[in-house]
């Protein structure tokens, strides 16, 4: 497994959400994505920035010229001549705790979905195209998985 080095930042505060948690998650999708890959980077070095609406939709503006908060971007900045990876993640909160709600899911087994699923795109995964898409997705399932969360594509009873 690659090793991660990992700022977080609180733009707005979510106890539900310490450090130390969505460490573990970042670190779960690094794994993960190990396993498949047949050259992972030795170092990750990422940012994770828990946002409000404000500035979730200022970035998703900016960045992908859509004028909504949506509820995680990534920014993938590539490898340095170290071989280092570098990236950031945004997690809009009020985005994840109202998706959560309406999906019927846990805020808890959302947020972990959207940091694993934000981590990957950091490693270069996208899902632009049906076939990238499944393999993403049913990466990021095996992952869940692996931490006793359900599939998050399966519509929820």
């Amino acid at each position: 497994m690659p090793e991660l080095s990992l700022s977080v930042q609180y733009a707005v505060r979510e106890d539900r959400l310490p450090r130390w948690r969505l460490r573990r998650w970042v670190q779960r999708g690094l794994a993960g994505a190990a396993q498949e890959q047949a050259s992972p980077p030795a170092r990750v070095r990422l940012g994770l920035r828990l946002v409000g609406q404000a500035e979730g939709r200022r970035l998703n503006r900016e960045f992908r010229g859509r004028d909504y908060a949506t509820n995680v971007l990534t920014f993938e900045y590539g490898a340095d001549p170290q071989g280092t990876l570098h990236g950031d993640l945004v997690l809009c909160v009020p985005v994840l705790v109202r998706e959560a709600r309406e999906q019927g899911k846990p805020l808890l087994a959302h947020a972990a979905h959207l940091t694993v699923h934000g981590t990957l795109h950091a490693l270069g995964y996208d899902h632009q195209r049906a076939r990238d898409a499944r393999r993403m997705e049913t990466l990021e399932t095996r992952i869940l998985a692996g931490m006793g969360l359900p599939d998050p594509y399966r519509e929820q009873p």
